[in-house]
């Protein structure tokens, strides 16, 4: 098994690399633990925790809309019931909704007990796993409430990716272009040619595809893990992003919003002359727009709504909208300047470049 550490001012923590389910048995040996399962993983994969006992497991249904303190309150009365001590260790199985509700729970009861995670989906194992953060949305609007609290340990195990269903792994797959365009030219170029064995599921290039955007990924956190500065650039895609996700009430995946905010970003970027039109189109054809595969044709971007969903950006401190740019030589900016007018020319441009209808 391969291992990263990865520091942190809280406590460093180490992500293991596993290539069986052989893990399992150590997570059986941990002291005083309880775990909270994906319901839906929980129904493909039971039997590699058949030795689990269900008196100390709580299997949740899993969507967009659960990921809210309501959850968490169902959460803190499955631990309460079993008398959670603050030695206690939360094990969470899931995918990033568990991360963010089991972190949450994990970071704020006794002020902080022990929590090992286990990802089984692409977008996070691939990003979300590493980086302390957790996550709840509040009244529709995306991730407004969250703690920064890293897990005692991380396990990757690409063997759960074989049963995502297409739509959780072109979310993921989202995430993986974005670390690796932030990786810069080299980087993104070489992503080009591996991409064909990634879409396939191949594990060999899946797990070093993982390993190599969770090292993107590292240098931005361990340089800023309260995401105070340059962390902020790791939101590529977002802005936008975030805003699609709430205002089509999360019809469309995390990680296909996140290319369409890319996409975006480039365009304004594009227009403004910071990006080359060359540059763009190439960022397009060999990354992008084969990747989207939202066919949701009743999907409609309302201009207004978008910009209003992306006042609540987090990253917001101006009078403008925040939008994280690419420059022509793969670096990041952040700005601030985002003004109504270029929104609705953005995502007019937007629209037709993915034959999405626009208002």
């Amino acid at each position: 098994m391969q291992i990263m550490t990865v520091s942190s001012a809280i406590r460093d923590y180490q992500v293991v690399f596993a290539e069986t389910m052989d893990f399992i048995s150590e997570l059986e040996t941990t002291k005083d633990h309880y775990y909270v399962i994906d319901k839906k993983v929980w129904d493909l994969y039971g039997s590699s925790f058949k030795s689990l006992n269900t008196d100390l497991a709580l299997i949740l249904p899993i969507s967009e809309e659960v990921k809210c303190l309501e959850t968490v309150k169902t959460v803190y009365d499955a631990l309460m019931k079993c008398s959670a001590k603050r030695n206690m260790t939360l094990i969470s199985i899931g995918g990033g909704i568990i991360q963010d509700i089991t972190g949450f729970v994990a970071s704020t009861l006794y002020r902080g007990i022990n929590w090992i995670y286990v990802p089984t989906t692409l977008l996070a194992q691939a990003d979300s796993c590493i980086g302390s953060k957790t996550s709840l949305n509040y009244q529709g609007y995306k991730n407004l409430i969250g703690t920064f609290f890293p897990p005692t340990k991380v396990f990757i195990n690409t063997a759960f990716l074989s049963t995502l269903e297409s739509e959780d792994f072109y979310s993921g797959l989202g995430e993986v272009i974005k670390l690796y365009m932030i990786g810069g030219e080299s980087s993104a170029t070489a992503f080009i040619k591996e991409i064909d064995k990634i879409k396939e599921r191949d594990r060999s290039a899946l797990a070093k595809a993982i390993q190599e955007v969770l090292q993107i990924k590292l240098q931005y956190i361990q340089e800023d893990e309260f995401d105070t500065g340059r962390r902020n650039l790791l939101n590529f895609g977002h802005c936008l992003g975030h805003a699609v996700e709430s205002t089509t009430n999360f019809l469309i995946p995390h990680g296909q919003a996140v290319l369409m905010g890319i996409l975006f970003a480039n365009i304004v970027a594009k227009n403004r002359g910071l990006l080359s039109k060359s540059r763009y189109e190439f960022l397009s054809r060999e990354l992008i727009l084969g990747n989207i595969c939202v066919q949701h044709t009743s999907v409609l971007f309302n201009t207004d709504q978008i910009f209003e969903a992306m006042k609540k950006d987090k990253k917001r401190v101006g009078e403008g909208l925040a939008l994280i740019m690419m420059l022509d030589d793969y670096s990041l900016k952040k700005f601030q300047d985002l003004q109504y007018d270029e929104l609705a020319a953005g995502m007019k441009e937007l629209g037709a470049t993915l034959r999405v209808p626009t208002r």
